[in-house]
């Protein structure tokens, strides 16, 4: 940015202008982990686009994994981390640590962050407000996870009290269970389509570790820019919707299908990929419609 003139820099805010239209009063939903989230220059991008987008009347809504942390201290305590497709197994012990550190060293970093960054943020979990009522999480195949939920009903009131008041709502990935007296362990994504369709947002963003949907996942240059919801399951049956992609994009595909304008997978390696991909007419990752 040191290089840019002033006509350069006036041009960035002009280009940024009818999206910043486009986007004024309503809501977007972030979900945040992975890389993006365990690098400080990253951590600060993403924190500072957060912040950005609220100053200038976007309602920004994060909801955070933090899966890196978590096997940290499972592994102080000398407990394996096991997954079962792609989830985190998670016995009671283990719910124990996950809660801990979601909704309490995650959650309560990020709201530093923002604070810090000139925001005003305030950390939720799904329990506060009965914001996510979920049940565990069975499959067909009669496949365990634990105390992994399923969440059947979102009350998005309480976010809606904090968006209204101008605050930047952090939400933690853990559901308050309604079969029975104990709390769930929710995937993350999962936890921020669930929102965005419960606030009628007009985009979810998915930050991940890899630049979006790709034919060939050794190949960058193989991204696919665009799908249409429509369009995933040929994909997937061709195995380009492949391994942990396909959770994500079915994410996706439900939040459009529910609603959700526009959703996106996308890099969270890439310093201020939110900003790139809704204040340019770059973008980034890939976007159902």
């Amino acid at each position: 940015m040191e290089n840019l003139t002033a006509e350069m820099r006036a041009g960035v805010l002009v280009e940024a202008l009818p999206y910043l239209q486009e986007y004024y009063g309503k809501i977007v939903v972030v979900k945040y982990g992975g890389n993006a989230m365990i690098h400080e220059e990253l951590q600060q991008a993403v924190i500072r686009d957060i912040v950005l987008l609220n100053l200038v009347g976007i309602k920004v809504v994060l909801v955070h994994g933090g899966g890196p942390e978590i096997a940290e201290l499972l592994n102080k305590i000398g407990k394996e981390s096991k997954f079962v497709k792609g989830l985190r197994y998670t016995d009671e012990e283990t719910m124990d640590v996950v809660q801990m550190v979601l909704c309490g060293k995650v959650n309560k970093n990020l709201v530093t962050l923002l604070k810090n960054a000139g925001g005003k943020g305030v950390g939720l979990s799904g329990m506060d407000g009965g914001l996510f009522e979920a049940v565990r999480l069975t499959d067909e195949d009669g496949t365990e996870y634990g105390m992994v939920g399923d969440v059947v009903k979102v009350n998005p009131q309480i976010v809606l009290d904090v968006l209204e008041k101008g605050y930047i709502p952090v939400i933690s990935s853990i559901a308050a269970g309604i079969d029975c007296n104990k709390n769930y362990n929710v995937n993350a994504d999962t936890a921020a389509e669930k929102i965005a369709i419960a606030l009628k947002a007009k985009k979810l963003i998915l930050l991940t570790d890899v630049c979006g949907l790709m034919r060939d996942p050794a190949d960058e240059t193989s991204l696919i820019p665009q799908v249409k919801v429509s369009e995933a399951p040929a994909l997937k049956r061709a195995g380009i919707i492949k391994g942990g992609m396909i959770p994500k994009v079915e994410c996706c595909v439900e939040a459009v299908r529910q609603g959700v304008e526009r959703a996106n997978i996308q890099d969270g390696r890439v310093p201020h990929s939110i900003l790139i991909e809704l204040l340019t007419d770059k973008g980034v990752g890939t976007m159902f419609s």
